[in-house]
């Protein structure tokens, strides 16, 4: 049985392949991949402020719903694979003590 995020995905490729008539995704894949990624930016900016505000989850909720469109977007537009992210966050969940030492602070001149 199939979730939600894959049904979309699955969507978009498709949209890719038939572009429908009037299809926001279709207009994308046509603008090219420069729309899609101001796309992906816009939403993740907009993430980041729906997130600093207090007591706002059904906004962060819907544009975070909105940054997995656009990414699924790029996705399907650099022929990325659902599968592939799903094998490599699987990778990742092997890992463990990987904790980054934190950056230097940079210094005014």
């Amino acid at each position: 049985m199939k979730n939600e995020l894959e049904t979309l995905y699955e969507t978009i490729v498709d949209r890719k392949i038939h572009a429908e008539e009037g299809s926001y995704t279709a207009y994308l894949f046509n603008k090219g991949t420069e729309k899609i990624l101001k796309k992906v930016g816009e939403e993740s900016s907009e993430v980041i402020i729906a997130s600093m505000k207090e007591n706002n989850n059904e906004e962060i909720v819907n544009e975070i719903g909105d940054l997995i469109y656009h990414l699924f977007v790029l996705m399907a537009d650099k022929d990325i694979t659902l599968d592939a992210v799903n094998e490599e966050l699987a990778r990742r969940s092997k890992k463990t003590g990987n904790l980054k030492p934190e950056r230097r602070k940079i210094e005014n001149y």
